[in-house]
């Protein structure tokens, strides 16, 4: 399969919405996107896309001063497992190296043993926890972060 990083557009949104509903307990709103999309100027959405373009992933980001802050990465299930996450989050580090970032960070559940793997590959490194941090269950985030 061939997978085409790209940046996010107002067309992707509606393939994201169905991949938010079935990634997350509390999903995104159509209206989240479009604020990220169109009025939060650190933001910025990478997509990737198959060669039907099908919208199969997304990772999201916010730049500010030095650091990127990674506020969502999803793969829709029926193409997890072929790396796509680590496609978008690779295309995601050589944007910050661009523009010249000192660090990458990100929370993920401290349940979510199959994402921390992947962000460690990646380089990320556990920085400690933020307790009751998701709302659906109350369960830790386990903040990371990648020096770049």
């Amino acid at each position: 399969m061939v997978i085409k990083i790209t940046p996010m557009t107002l067309a992707d949104i509606p393939q994201i919405e169905i991949i938010e509903k079935v990634s997350f307990p509390i999903p995104w709103s159509r209206e989240a996107f479009l604020d990220e999309l169109f009025k939060n100027e650190n933001a910025f959405y990478l997509v990737a896309k198959n060669e039907a373009e099908r919208v199969c992933g997304y990772v999201g980001v916010w730049f500010i001063l030095d650091e990127g802050h990674i506020t969502n990465v999803a793969v829709h299930p029926d193409f997890r497992r072929q790396k796509i996450a680590t496609m978008l989050i690779r295309e995601l580090i050589e944007k910050a190296l661009a523009k010249k970032l000192s660090f990458l960070t990100l929370e993920v559940r401290a349940s979510n043993q199959v994402a921390q793997k992947t962000y460690r590959n990646l380089g990320f490194e556990p920085l400690g926890f933020r307790k009751k941090y998701y709302l659906d269950n109350n369960e830790d985030a386990l903040i990371m972060q990648k020096n770049l």
